[in-house]
């Protein structure tokens, strides 16, 4: 039988953050699947897709949890 306490993520915040990041990349990757990116697109999906890596870095070192 399994543990339901094992089972929740440890820290919701992280988790939220970890889903954000992989949203933007994910959402990314369908988009260049349809067309090509202008140069604006491709530098505003940069941008957020490092402002997402950013946000979850910052939570693991204040927080020290690493998934």
């Amino acid at each position: 039988m399994t543990d339901l306490r094992t089972a929740v993520p440890t820290c919701i915040e992280r988790e939220r953050l970890a889903f954000e990041l992989l949203e933007v990349r994910t959402r990314g990757q369908y988009l260049t699947r349809l067309r090509s990116l202008s140069r604006e697109e491709r530098a505003e999906w940069d941008r957020r897709e490092r402002t997402a890596l950013a946000s979850l870095v910052d939570h693991d070192l204040e927080h020290r949890c690493n998934g």
